[in-house]
């Protein structure tokens, strides 16, 4: 007991000794004294050694002597203005406010969503479906049977667990689940990310994002097709841009052709992207198959209908000029703040 009060008595003289005048000495008082682990804590401790009829005699003399070291902390925080509610008067208003930096949508996000923005004007709505796929929405569905060559076109992860599960090649799939539950007429577009095993560089990524679009219904023409396409590339790049169709091969369409543009990087003069040619191909078109159509139940007799598809790294690339697909994953602050005020 004598030795505990000649401990507090020590502690006491060092506490009114003590300097507080700053944030950091302040801090460093309420550890030594008030700390979990601190003086008056272990204090506190002591009085399991202390005699019963000398227990409440003890317990006074800690109290008295934690509210003294309390009292000095409080003391000093109020002099270093620690803890100090600033009122209304204290506000400078005419202080220019604090800067707080801005996010931004990613280009990907940005183009994707203009684009089904223009498709939403014509009547297309969205459709979603899994990047998880099974063989027969993916491939077979679309008028590639196994072993059909143009499957070899589309270098395929697949799931080990199971061979008949595969991560999405393109979102044609998502057509064939809209066609397998719903009937004509049928305006979608398709949206998502797709996964191709191919060596990541500058023109290739293991993974890109499509957009497809499908329209079924009566008397659909291939004219109709162009001239939604058209309305489509002078809404996203401008009424002065120009347009070719070239014949082309897709299995899931009859006849097909890819669509180009003049390259929106060069002007048509010829440049790495356009391979000197002022040409860009954007995407690829057609009139749905008539045996996609039969496949779900469809009478090909009845109702035609018309397919694209475009990546959207390329839409991407020409409208903002961006020469390096893997600048989309790197997530490198100095690209995406570009973008900031991208329309």
């Amino acid at each position: 007991m004598e030795e505990l009060l000649k401990q507090i008595a020590a502690y006491k003289e060092e506490i009114a000794s003590t300097v507080v005048n700053t944030v950091d000495s302040l801090e460093a008082y309420r550890i030594k004294f008030l700390g979990t682990k601190g003086i008056v804590k272990n204090l506190f401790g002591e009085m399991r050694n202390v005699p019963n009829e000398k227990k409440k005699e003890f317990g006074q003399i800690l109290n008295e002597f934690k509210q003294f070291a309390e009292s000095k902390y409080e003391e000093a925080k109020e002099s270093t203005d620690i803890g100090h509610q600033s009122s209304v008067n204290d506000i400078d208003l005419s202080l220019p406010e604090d800067s707080l930096p801005l996010g931004a949508r990613h280009p990907i996000s940005l183009v994707k969503n203009q684009i089904i923005h223009i498709f939403g004007r014509l009547g297309f709505s969205v459709a979603e479906g899994p990047e998880i796929e099974d063989d027969w929405h993916n491939f077979t569905a679309l008028n590639l049977p196994e072993n059909h060559p143009a499957r070899d076109m589309q270098d395929t992860f697949y799931i080990n667990q199971n061979p008949d599960w595969l991560l999405r090649t393109h979102t044609s799939s998502v057509q064939a689940r809209v066609m397998e539950k719903q009937k004509p007429p049928i305006r979608i577009i398709c949206p998502g990310r797709v996964y191709r095993n191919e060596t990541i560089s500058a023109r290739a990524h293991c993974f890109f994002h499509q957009t497809e679009g499908l329209y079924v219904d009566e008397n659909v023409s291939f004219a109709d097709l162009k001239q939604t396409l058209y309305f489509f590339v002078q809404e996203m790049f401008g009424k002065d841009v120009k347009v070719r169709f070239r014949p082309s091969y897709f299995p899931f369409t009859e006849p097909s052709a890819e669509m180009d543009i003049n390259c929106r990087i060069c002007g048509g003069v010829g440049c790495n992207v356009c391979k000197h040619t002022g040409w860009v191909e954007i995407l690829g078109s057609g009139m749905v198959h008539p045996k996609m159509l039969e496949n779900f139940g469809i009478d090909s007799n009845k109702y035609t209908g018309f397919a694209f598809g475009m990546g959207i790294e390329r839409i991407c690339q020409l409208k903002y000029r961006i020469n390096d697909l893997r600048l989309y994953s790197q997530n490198d602050v100095r690209f995406l703040k570009q973008f900031v005020n991208a329309v």
